[in-house]
This record gives structure tokens, C-alpha cells and sequence, in this order.
């Protein structure tokens, strides 16, 4: 759910055990076709009942929140054998795993990283399952292996986490984390000779993000205890920031700022380039902070600001803050400080808040600032001086998402990246003083950009409020309400659904299929008051801004109920979940990644305390009413016909935990019967964002769309056609 280094926050207050409002489909809602009846696992359906607030909560599936239980692995066993042995029996699972082999197996390059003459990227290879990193010195100098995850582990189960050079460029700090998952341990690696460092390694690196010296002699990380007397549930509150000098054994890693001891708070620290001013944000959630300085010699830290309602983030450089917040401004602005005068009322705005479009980051390049917005769904980068007065506008190769300028504060090259759903990421170097860009790199994709079509549509709400939506098809579609449709949603966090290249709804498209991006409340489209939209008490919004997504497409006649698909992972697996048991007559199928879906629970495990400031929680009366309101999972309801749905999980999700997934499935199983499709899939040796081999990937994302075109009845994808549509 976190966004690691961070990255708005998302009216309807149902009261507890009631079912939100139902609206009537604009046509006629499908008929409820009998399903190929499956043989289910056996599932032990146990008498629990909790009583909340006066509320019974019966939980008959609490059992399988013990994954270490021998029952419960024999379940989850038996629960993947069935679901793998129904996906390989799809025709067009042959045909779209070439496919995908096609689009997936690519060369590729990242922006590069630039540490005193030196370059860092990381690579993609048509032949290796996994990235590579490299360096070089100088732009033209001779490209060298850096760091190789194909070799860690014979599995390949073991990843490539969070890198960073040193400032001079002989040094990289990286994590590895087996499993693909959360948890990692930091190791030094020397530049120039290869060779790993036998003592700087560093467990608890879950949350780390390490910040070097100007010398290159140590850094600052964010460290969480790996003691296994502590709850799972309590562990982000243990987060302290230390000092690690290279050499030392890290048990001598000297703490520079303190837990908070709330789990329901993040801990981030930072060190300008200079070394001259160390920062530390507690984050809670994702609308607050408090930000603290010192010069490293200091013995305590200093409040720079008291969050209240608003999020802040600060630069330093030369000798002044640059701080931008939402602080009065819901769509953010920028102000510069004097740290020798830091008081609140000293503060200077000197990029005020844009009248329609949204702040996303700000960045120091080239003695400038560069601004990234986001107007209606859709990126522009701006360059001002770092009085703020305005420059120009970055030219942008077309409408899509284009990540800000990245560089040195004191370098004029500086480089950004570029998508959208039909133009595959291309990487720009591009000059702040003047503007001129050239292509570096681009990632070459066997498609034609040309077949396909690119719409934005805007669609009211339940409640009036305008939504975005991107929908992308092949040319020519006869909009008669037969295309089979997949609507992809998020909604939270204040996390944007962007306009990129996603080389996996290719397949999809060329089959006849159309993919649709909603830009539902909850993220950060259009600043904090969207996202706060979408948010605890207003949750609902987010659910409702989903549905009117789909009734727009079937009264548009894009398509119709049995014909629409959601899908929607983590948080945007709560937000399929609970469409699939608010609107089931809605929608035909349902893809759920890695969700959350039982609510009234989701604190206690993983990093689910870290989230009640999103969500509340259902130890407060009145959290606890919105929350069992919308919990997908205490809203199956026996003899409901509920679409087809593909429950896809993680064995190491340390994030938002499987036993969502695992008590989800069981429960639309026994409530339908073997006459519904509920399966669960789960990946091995992977993490809440999936394993990162490709082979994995390729997979994954055959089974995926196997289902959905079983579940839909899509034809055209048939064995050697599977690359039309180049």
C-alpha cells in the first residue's frame, strides 16, 4: 500500500450492517448463466461470532488466518492445484502465453543516475529474467555489470530492492530481498572492483531508503528491529532512523532519531547533497506530517512544521528550504525558507497554487525547479527559477505520463521519462537551460501504436461529482454493447491512475476487448480534496464513482454486464470486492490481487495499522460502522449470483496479508456453491507487488486473461494468430 520512497486522500456514511444503495442498471442486467460447476476444496465453516460495538460479526472463516497451520497449507495447496489445473484447460492460454513472451522478453533502460561523472541504469534483457544494474563512467564510457539478480538464487526468488551510489561514485548501497517481499537486508557494494562488503550488512531494511554523506564514508537508513517478540501489527511503529559508517558492524549503528512507538505512523529521514541539514518526517498516513531538521553536529532536532490536516515535503539547497505542502492550497504551492528564520509566518510562497491542475513532485535540476502536474489525469512539467518565476512548459512527445525532471541541482542535464497506453516508455535527456530534448532510450515493443485509439470521457458520479476515464480500443470498434470491456480502478492513498504503457492489455485489445481507467476519488488526480474524497467515512465515493464507471460504459454501449470485467489490486482489490458484493448483477467477472477485504480486521496484520488513517479502524464505534459497512468480506451473501472471480495472491505478501484473499474465496465458495467460478491462485516466493522474474510475470498474466476470456466468451485469440495486431 506504501509507496516506498514516497507515492489525494479520497459522502456516504452507511450505518453498520447496512448495504449501501443499489442503483438499476441502465439496460437489462444479464442473465445469470450456470457456470461449469466445480469441485471445491473442503472447507471447515466454523460457528466464530465476534460482538463489536453491539454488533454480532460472525467470522466463519477465521481459521484460515493461520497460514503456518498444517490445515491451512493443505487448503491453500489444494486451492491453486484446482484453479492452475482450470486455467491450463483454456484454449487461448497457449496463444497468449506466446504473446506474451513477445511483449515481455525486451531490452530496455532506466534514466540513469549521475554520482560525479558516473552513470547508474538499470537494464531489461530479451534473454534474462530479471533487471540488471550498470555503470559506466562517463555518458560514451565502457558499460559494466554492476549488481546481476539472476545469480542470487537458483529460484530467482531473491530481488533487487532500493540502490543508491555514493556522491562520488565509488560506493552503492542496495537491498536484496528474498521472496520479492517487503523485508530486505542492505549490502555495500565497491564500484570499481565488484566486490560486496563482508561487514556492512544490514537487516531491517523493510522501510530503509539510505541517504549518503557528501564524503561517501556512511549514510543515514531507516531501520525497523527484526526481534520476533514484537507484533507484527506494532513493528512500523519501531522504526528509528540510524547512522551506519562503512566498516563498522551495524550493532554500532548509532540511532539519530527514535521510534515513534505508533504503528499507525511511517518514519523517513533525509540528508541534503551538501550534508548541511538532516530531516525527519513522521508521516501519518498519507494527509499529515511533521517535519524536524538539524545540522548533522546537533545534538536534537528542531520542528520545522506541525502537520494538521496537510502534508509537507522539503529540498534543501544552498543554504535555503524549499517546502512544498497542500497547506491551504489542496492542490499544492511551494515556499522557500530561511532555516534562520523558520517560523510558519516567515515562510515565502514562491509558486502559488495552479487554479486546475495539481502538484505532484518538485525536484531541484540545474539550479532550477522542476514542477510536475497533473491536469484532468494527464502529466506537465514546468521548469521556474528557484525564485519560482515561470520558464517554460517541457515539451512533451504527446498526452500521457511523463515523470519530472531528474538530475543535479547544480547540472544542466537532466532527464525524464515518457508513456501512455500506446507509446512504450521512452527516456528523454533533455537541457534545463534550454530546453532542447533528444531521445536516450526507448523500449521496442512488437505492436503497432497506430491500431489503437486513445479516448478521455468524463462521466458524472452517484452524487453529481465529474470523473476521468481513459478507454483504449482497437480502431474501428462498433460500439453496439457486445465488446468484451475490462475497467481497471484504485482509488486511494492519493495514488494517480496514469495514462502508461501496459504491454499486457495488448492481447485483450487486439481480441476486440477494451481496456478503461477510472480516476475514481481517493487518488490524487485533482489534489487532497479528492483524495480526502475518498477516504474513511467517505469510502463509499470510491465504490460509487466504480459503478457509475461501469453504467457509463454499458450506456454508452461499449459494452453490457455479462461482458464487463473489473480488476483492481491491494487497495483496488478492496475496491473490486466491494463491487462484486455491492453491484454483482453489474459485472461479469472479477480479477482481486493481493486485496484487502476483511475490514473489520485489516489493522492486525501485515502493515495494516500503518492504513488507519485511510481507512479508520473498527476499534473506534464510528470507524467501525463505515467499516463493516463496505467490508467485502462480511458482505457474501448465500444465494447471490456473484460474477466468475479470480482471487490472485502472494505466498509472502508482508504487505496486506493472503489470509484477505484466502477468507474471501472461501466464503463466495460456500455462499454459491459449486455452481459459481471462485478461484485462488497463488504465486510462490513472491511479494505483495508479485515475483519479478518475467517468465513469472508471463505466467501470471496468461492465467489472468485466460479466465477473463472463458469468463466473457472472447474469441479471436486462437493459436497462431496470437501476434495480430503487430
Amino acid at each position: 500500500m506504501r509507496q516506498l520512497p514516497v507515492p489525494a486522500l479520497l459522502m456516504l456514511v452507511a450505518c453498520a450492517g447496512s448495504t449501501p444503495a443499489k442503483r438499476e442498471v441502465p439496460v437489462e442486467a444479464p442473465a445469470q448463466e450456470e457456470h461449469a460447476r466445480m469441485a471445491y476444496p473442503a472447507t471447515r465453516v466454523d460457528a466464530v461470532v465476534d460482538t463489536l460495538h453491539g454488533v454480532q460479526v460472525p467470522d466463519a472463516y477465521r481459521w484460515l488466518e493461520d497460514e503456518k497451520a498444517p490445515e491451512v497449507q493443505a487448503w491453500m495447496k489444494a486451492q491453486d492445484v484446482l484453479t492452475r489445473e482450470a486455467l491450463a484447460k483454456s484454449p487461448v492460454r497457449d496463444a497468449l502465453t506466446k504473446r506474451f513472451r513477445e511483449l515481455f522478453y525486451v531490452d530496455s533502460i532506466s534514466m540513469p543516475a549521475r554520482r560525479a561523472g558516473r552513470y547508474f541504469y538499470v537494464r531489461t534483457h530479451k534473454d534474462k529474467e530479471k533487471a540488471v544494474l550498470y555503470w559506466r563512467d562517463g555518458e560514451k564510457g565502457q558499460e559494466k555489470v554492476l549488481l546481476d539478480p539472476n545469480g542470487w538464487s537458483q529460484d530467482g526468488s531473491v530481488s533487487l530492492g532500493t540502490w543508491s551510489p555514493s556522491w562520488d561514485g565509488k560506493k552503492l548501497v542496495f537491498a536484496q530481498k528474498p521472496n520479492a517481499a517487503d523485508e530486505a537486508v542492505l549490502h555495500v557494494v565497491d564500484v570499481d572492483s565488484g566486490e560486496w562488503s563482508k561487514v556492512d550488512v544490514i537487516e531491517g531494511a523493510k522501510y530503509a531508503q539510505p541517504k549518503w554523506t557528501p564524503d561517501g564514508k556512511g549514510f543515514y537508513y531507516e531501520w525497523l528491529p527484526t526481534d520476533a517478540s514484537i507484533p507484527v501489527d506494532a513493528r512500523p511503529g519501531y522504526t528509528s532512523l540510524r547512522f551506519h559508517k562503512l566498516g563498522d558492524a551495524p550493532s554500532k549503528d548509532a540511532e539519530v532519531h527514535p521510534r515513534t512507538g505508533d504503528p499507525s505512523t511511517f518514519l523517513q529521514g533525509d540528508l541534503s547533497r551538501d550534508g548541511q541539514f538532516l530531516f525527519v518526517s513522521i508521516l501519518r498516513g498519507w494527509i499529515e506530517n511533521d517535519i524536524y531538521w538539524k545540522r548533522p553536529g546537533e545534538k536534537d532536532f528542531r520542528l520545522l512544521v506541525k502537520g494538521k490536516g496537510a502534508k509537507y515535503n522539503v529540498q534543501a539547497w544552498k543554504g535555503r528550504f524549499y517546502v512544498t505542502t497542500d497547506e491551504g492550497a489542496p492542490r499544492q504551492r511551494v515556499f522557500e525558507v530561511d532555516p534562520a528564520k523558520p517560523a510558519r509566518a516567515q515562510w515565502k510562497e514562491i509558486v502559488p497554487e495552479d487554479p486546475v491542475a495539481a502538484l505532484q513532485t518538485v525536484n531541484i535540476v540545474g539550479e532550477h525547479l522542476a514542477l510536475e502536474y497533473m491536469k484532468d489525469a494527464t502529466t506537465l512539467v514546468r521548469v521556474a527559477t528557484l525564485q519560482g518565476k515561470p520558464v517554460r512548459e517541457v515539451a512533451l512527445p504527446g498526452v500521457g505520463a511523463a515523470s519530472n525532471l531528474t538530475g543535479l541541482e547544480d547540472q544542466d542535464e537532466a532527464y525524464f521519462v515518457f508513456t501512455s497506453f500506446t507509446t512504450p516508455r521512452r527516456v528523454y535527456k533533455t537541457s534545463v537551460k534550454t530546453g532542447e530534448s533528444s531521445l536516450w532510450a526507448q523500449v521496442e515493443v512488437p505492436m503497432d501504436p497506430a491500431a489503437y485509439t486513445v479516448d478521455q470521457v468524463f462521466y458524472p458520479s452517484k452524487d453529481g461529482t465529474r470523473v476521468p476515464m481513459f478507454l483504449v480500443h482497437k480502431k474501428g470498434l462498433k460500439r453496439d454493447g457486445n465488446a468484451p470491456t475490462l475497467l481497471y480502478g484504485y482509488g486511494g492513498f492519493n495514488v494517480n491512475m496514469e495514462a502508461t504503457f501496459r504491454g499486457s492489455i495488448l492481447p485483450w485489445l487486439d481480441a476486440g476487448g477494451v481496456y478503461a481507467v477510472a480516476n475514481l476519488r481517493g487518488g490524487g488526480e485533482y489534489g487532497a480534496q479528492w483524495h480526502e474524497a475518498g477516504r474513511m467515512a467517505k469510502k463509499q465515493n470510491v465504490f460509487d464513482d466504480f459503478h457509475a464507471a461501469a453504467e457509463y460504459l454499458v450506456r454508452e454501449k461499449y459494452t453490457q454486464p455479462r461482458k464487463l470485467a473489473i480488476q483492481g489490486g491491494s487497495n483496488g482489490g478492496l475496491l473490486v470486492g466491494a463491487a462484486m458484493t455491492q453491484r454483482p448483477e453489474l459485472y461479469g467477472a472479477v480479477v482481486c490481487q493481493v486485496p484487502l477485504l476483511d475490514m473489520v480486521r485489516y489493522h492486525l496484520f501485515g502493515s495494516g495499522r500503518t492504513w488507519i488513517p485511510e481507512y479508520g479502524t473498527a476499534e473506534k464505534p464510528e470507524d467501525f460502522q463505515v467499516l463493516h459497512a463496505y467490508s467485502p468480506y462480511h458482505h457474501v451473501k448465500p444465494g447471490v449470483a456473484y460474477p466468475a472471480l479470480l482471487m490472485m495472491s502472494a505466498d509472502h505478501d508482508d504487505r496486506v496479508d493472503p489470509m484477505h484473499a484466502r477468507k474471501f474465496v472461501a466464503a463466495v465458495q460456500q455462499a454459491a456453491g459449486n455452481q459459481a467460478k471462485a478461484l485462488l491462485r497463488i504465486e510462490m516466493n513472491a511479494g505483495h507487488s508479485g515475483a519479478d522474474q518475467v517468465a513469472k510475470s508471463i505466467e501470471s498474466s496468461a492465467d489472468l486473461y485466460a479466465f477473463l476470456f472463458e469468463a466473457l466468451e472472447v474469441g479471436g485469440l486462437q493459436g497462431g494468430e496470437a501476434a495480430q495486431g503487430r
